[in-house]
């Protein structure tokens, strides 16, 4: 029984682990960076122009998205 109850720890303490990093900022900024550095990659290689500042849209889409989330999570009460 005791060995049970310690699997059962041992996972709830991934599975808390696993929330926090979902919910992370450190999560959320490393996959704003990589999607700012691939949709440079996108428009250098089909040739458009002001792509640095292009790129910012999807980016800015993705962060805002986040956050608002958080927020309508709250308002619903989940």
């Amino acid at each position: 029984m005791e060995d049970r109850i310690k699997a059962i720890e041992e996972r709830n303490a991934r599975v808390d682990a696993n929330k926090r990093w979902e919910t992370s900022w450190v999560r959320r900024i490393a996959v704003a960076v990589l999607t700012y550095f691939v949709i440079c990659l996108f428009f250098y290689e089909t040739r458009e122009t002001q792509i640095f500042l292009k790129a910012l849209v999807p980016t800015a889409g993705f962060i805002l998205s986040t956050i608002s989330l958080r927020f309508l999570r709250n308002i619903v009460g989940y």
